[in-house]
């Protein structure tokens, strides 16, 4: 993959990210306005009532745009909170770990950059992540093992990796992606369990009408839930290698960030941590092999990060 300037590629990915977040919303009230029209359906008509699917839509969408906002108002206050819980990720200070202040001090002063928390996951696997959404807690996160396995080079690569996610606003982005996708994930899982507990109830009562609306839903959340996936994959995607690029100018040391990344290769797996949402944000999060296997020429489609190998390539072409 050729290496093509970091200015370059920073405005080209920041555009195709601007594109990708408004597919978001975009989603979410195509996903509405089709529930209205099926909704509207007369079969006796001759088809969708256009005007009372219009409508409708009017009336129901402030209620969907409320609903909205107090998931993000949750998800806002609650962010580091639930990452620390599901990556069981432990503050440490400087008296703790000089050498990982020491770096990322030294790091934050090059560029006229606040001071991020440090945290820390014991375990043996080489990851790292940066998380928070506003100066107050933004913080990055390293695993015992890569602190152990990294020599100051190839560490303060990582380091740096994880500044720029902080600088360009990747966990602001990653967290409205992950939102929109949870709210889908929320209707999918409320639409199949009214479904089959309204199935339960008609099948009792002799009534099989009335459960029509509840497969629509349930139908067009699956497509919309699937598409937003989608879009999250491709906007983590490329978030990478833009951080990686400007790791690499920050430090002016592309080949250790290369080097990190080779012995991390293979060794990031942490088994204690199940939420995918939280793998998303590592520095190295590749699929099993299982689920290669199983996805085939289909896997980038779903894989949260871009190639190790082709990350790699870049940066030796820095």
């Amino acid at each position: 993959m050729k290496y093509v300037g970091l200015q370059e590629q920073i405005t080209s990915n920041n555009r195709k990210s601007v594109f990708l977040l408004l597919g978001f919303p975009g989603i979410l009230i195509g996903a509405v306005y089709a529930v209205l029209m099926f909704t509207s359906y007369d079969e006796y008509g001759g088809g969708v009532d256009s005007s009372m699917t219009n409508d409708m839509f009017i009336q129901v969408i402030p209620y969907v745009l409320i609903g909205t906002g107090i998931w993000f108002l949750i998800a806002y206050l609650g962010h580091s909170a639930m990452i620390d819980y599901a990556s069981g990720a432990k503050s440490i200070e400087r008296k703790e770990n000089m050498r990982v202040y020491n770096l990322t001090e030294n790091l934050c002063m090059s560029i006229g950059m606040k001071m991020p928390k440090l945290k820390i996951i014991e375990s043996d696997a080489l990851n790292a992540f940066a998380s928070g959404l506003n100066e107050k807690n933004y913080s990055v996160t390293l695993t015992r093992g890569i602190i152990n396995k990294l020599d100051d080079d190839e560490l303060e690569g990582v380091i740096a990796h994880e500044l720029m996610h902080i600088r360009n606003n990747d966990v602001r982005l990653l967290v409205i992606s992950i939102i929109f996708v949870g709210i889908f994930s929320l209707i999918i899982q409320i639409a199949f369990r009214s479904f089959l507990y309204g199935s339960m109830t008609r099948s009792r009562r002799k009534d099989k009408g009335g459960g029509g609306i509840m497969i629509v839903i349930l139908v067009v959340s699956i497509i919309a839930y699937f598409i937003s996936l989608l879009f999250k994959f491709a906007l983590s995607r490329k978030r990478e290698f833009m951080a990686d690029a400007g790791a690499a100018e920050m430090t002016r040391n592309p080949l250790a960030l290369a080097s990190a990344l080779r012995k991390i290769s293979g060794n990031s797996k942490i088994d204690d941590i199940k939420s995918d949402d939280v793998k998303e944000m590592f520095i190295e999060n590749g699929p099993d092999e299982t689920s290669a296997n199983f996805l085939g020429g289909l896997g980038g489609l779903f894989s949260t990060h871009p190639p190790i190998q082709e990350r790699i390539q870049v940066l030796e072409q820095f």
